[in-house]
């Protein structure tokens, strides 16, 4: 098995990215885009007018908010040369995996999808004559990973309209002469560190790319084994993020593997981690990266864990010790505590939320993570019912309708909660549901601006896109950026100084809002230690903050980005299974010495769904023509004189029956160990009586 990183990711929306290569064929898994790149480009303009105000982002304490992360660095104020007019006016490409581009794509056998963010690559390759590999992922991921690509593509038609049709595939932002004048934030982004990013971007895939492409997706239901070509076995189990987000399973003849991504123990909206059907495999590819994003940079670029989340060790040997410390241990992983805290920050974002619509402002939430969006569906309102206040929520999407359908029919994806709900006759989200004939009303996303632009009165919108460059966003941005009490919600994952810098001067409320978004650091390795593998493959860049206790039953191999790393084989051994005729065919014989027995066949060998298979060969074994091909146990010296004797070889036993020496008819030497018997002579024919006398006096087949 070869493992090669070729993306690290940067948060929830830009997951990582990875090949490998099993039995022969190479897997891609997960194939997405980096959408926080898209605030290198110019919103179109909108028109209308804001009033003028200072520029800020309020910057929320978790003793004060429980919003934003207390240990996360300040925001680096964006250079004084930088402004509106240095953003690229054009319409937007999008910047795919880098390293993936240096690849060959018509040598990528199969294709994982572990997310709905993890998807909206897909197009790009598949459009590509090159591309044949075999696609799969779950339903949920599927059909909200074709919901998004959609919406991309609809607000993206913005941009065409204005712009007109791309007269080439070089667009004029990306001449030289022009890429040197972007100031050094903007260039960095486009370029990367050495230049090599530029390779990465190309043009939005269409609608009809985008239907093409999912054609080509094998869907799978929620832990649904399937075979790939008759080689390994793959399933796919909630890993606890969103819906639809999950790890898979690979099980091949003499390896089975973990893809373990970005999870969450405890979820309010989506089904836990399923940790448990991940135990016992023998290699864990740890691709939760949400670590190392949320790590903090000192002054000299280096990464380092907050302080603040070590916690003393578990004692891992009381594991051993009864069902009541692997309870205990279970609940060292599992507990409230997250949840609790994620709905903190909902209701600390819904009680800001009323003072703004209190004081005459209106509230907008791009669209980020689905789960996060419903939640917040539901609190906002809840919140809007306990105040008495009748303010309308508006959902502007073309795809909205949809998505908040599709949430009803996944329970195999839900939290239990929400399962529970549904089994009931309730409706899922059922808040949402309620409200939906009170004051919340569903647009889509053209020609919905133009309306809500007259709107008068307080409302709370949510609409596409947390970039803050497509979409419905950039028309409210543009109205009710210079309200002071108004309220933006933005997710982490974009650089708020720089996707603001086109509505400049905003006067509105910007609450920035971390949610959890992987494993903990304290909870990496009781997890691992949970798991049970034999080998775990670990970024490098974690190799310090997480160091390996030399009491592991496990050990680590640490990866890099875009250097490939040869895993080891971790068994030596051949497991298979047996056709039924072939195994009334067997005669076994019990060992003397060990509680096992032995048999001879004759049959072929191939892989079948994961798994070595034997079956009958053509040709029977002819038992009475067979000679012996194995023996075992160690021979007794006193038996193995009298076959010599009888073969007309004579000698004599030392003492402490270790040494058996042959005086006629020529010399020779038999020496007897522990595990293993020498036979010293030069004579040829004499050697090989020995060897018949050895095996008259010992057990074989």
């Amino acid at each position: 098995m070869k493992l090669t990183c070729l993306s690290k990711g940067s948060g929830f929306h830009f997951p990582p990215c990875y090949i490998f290569t099993l039995c022969e064929f190479k897997i891609l898994l997960d194939c997405p885009i980096d959408l926080s790149a898209l605030t290198i480009f110019s919103p179109i303009p909108t028109g209308g007018s804001y009033q003028a105000a200072d520029f800020h982002v309020s910057d929320i304490s978790m003793e004060d908010s429980c919003i934003s992360d207390s240990n996360e660095p300040k925001r680096r104020k964006i250079e004084k040369t930088l402004q509106a007019s240095d953003l690229i006016h054009a319409e937007p490409w999008y910047k795919t995996v880098t390293n993936l581009s240096l690849w060959d794509i018509s040598f990528i056998d199969f294709v994982l999808i572990s997310s709905p963010m993890g998807m909206l690559g897909l197009p790009f390759l598949t459009r590509n004559n090159k591309f044949s590999a075999k696609i799969y992922a779950t339903e949920a991921t599927a059909r909200l990973g074709k919901l998004m690509m959609e919406d991309l593509v609809s607000m993206q038609m913005e941009f065409k309209q204005y712009y007109g049709s791309q007269e080439s595939d070089f667009p004029q932002w990306m001449r030289w002469d022009k890429l040197e004048l972007l100031p050094v934030a903007l260039r960095k982004i486009v370029m990367g560190e050495d230049g090599a990013d530029l390779a990465s971007w190309q043009p939005l895939y269409s609608a009809e790319n985008v239907k093409d492409c999912l054609q080509k997706v094998q869907t799978l239901k929620y832990a649904e084994e399937t075979c790939c070509n008759g080689t390994f076995m793959i399933k796919a189990f909630s890993s606890g993020l969103e819906i639809g987000t999950s790890n898979w399973t690979i099980s091949c003849p003499r390896r089975s593997i973990v893809c373990l991504s970005s999870s969450i123990f405890e979820s309010a909206h989506a089904m836990n981690f399923d940790y448990r059907s991940l135990q016992g495999n023998d290699v864990i590819l740890f691709s939760d990266l949400s670590l190392l994003h949320g790590a903090i940079k000192d002054a000299y670029g280096n990464r380092s864990l907050p302080t603040s989340q070590a916690q003393p060790a578990y004692d891992f040997s009381a594991l051993r010790e009864g069902n009541n410390n692997e309870e205990e241990f279970i609940k060292s992983l599992v507990n409230a505590d997250e949840s609790l805290e994620e709905m903190d920050k909902l209701a600390f974002i819904c009680s800001h939320a009323i003072d703004s619509i209190k004081a005459g402002g209106s509230v907008l939430v791009p669209f980020g993570r689905l789960g996060i969006v419903l939640q917040l569906l539901e609190q906002i309102s809840l919140s809007l019912e306990s105040s008495n206040l009748k303010v309308p929520i508006f959902i502007v999407s073309t795809v909205a309708e949809e998505m908040l359908a599709f949430t009803n029919v996944v329970p195999e994806w839900l939290c239990r909660q929400r399962q529970q709900k549904l089994y009931s006759g309730e409706a899922l989200f059922g808040h949402v549901e309620l409200i939906k004939s009170k004051n919340l009303h569903l647009f889509p996303a053209i020609h919905s601006p133009e309306f809500l632009m007259m709107w008068q009165e307080p409302c709370i919108v949510f609409c596409p896109h947390w970039s803050l460059r497509l979409g419905p966003v950039v028309h409210f941005l543009r109205r009710w950026s210079g309200d002071h009490n108004s309220l933006l919600v933005l997710e982490q994952g974009v650089d708020a100084d720089l996707a603001l810098l086109p509505f400049q001067p905003v006067a509105m409320k910007v609450f920035q809002c971390s949610f959890l978004s992987g494993i903990k650091v304290e909870k990496v390795q009781p997890l691992l230690k949970m798991l049970q593998p034999k080998l775990v493959l670990f970024p490098e860049d974690l190799r310090l903050q997480i160091p390996c206790p030399s009491t592991n039953s496990f050990s680590f191999l640490h990866y890099s980005l875009n250097k490939t790393m040869r895993v080891p084989r971790l068994r030596n051994d051949y497991e298979a299974n047996l056709a039924t005729d072939l195994a009334f065919q067997l005669e076994p014989r019990r060992t003397n010495q060990e509680n096992m027995a032995i048999a001879r066949l004759r049959g072929k060998l191939f892989v079948d769904n994961g798994r070595y298979v034997l079956v009958s060969a053509k040709d029977p074994i002819d038992t009475s023509e067979r000679s012996i091909l194995m023996h075992w146990g160690s021979p007794d010296p006193s038996l193995l004189l009298v076959a010599l004797r009888e073969k007309g070889i004579h000698g004599s036993i030392d003492r402490d029956r270790s040494v058996l020496e042959i005086y006629e008819p020529n010399k020779a030497l038999i020496e007897f160990h522990s595990t293993h018997t020498v036979v010293s002579t030069d004579e040829k024919l004499l050697a090989t009586l020995i060897f018949e006398a050895i095996g008259s006096v010992l057990d074989g087949i």
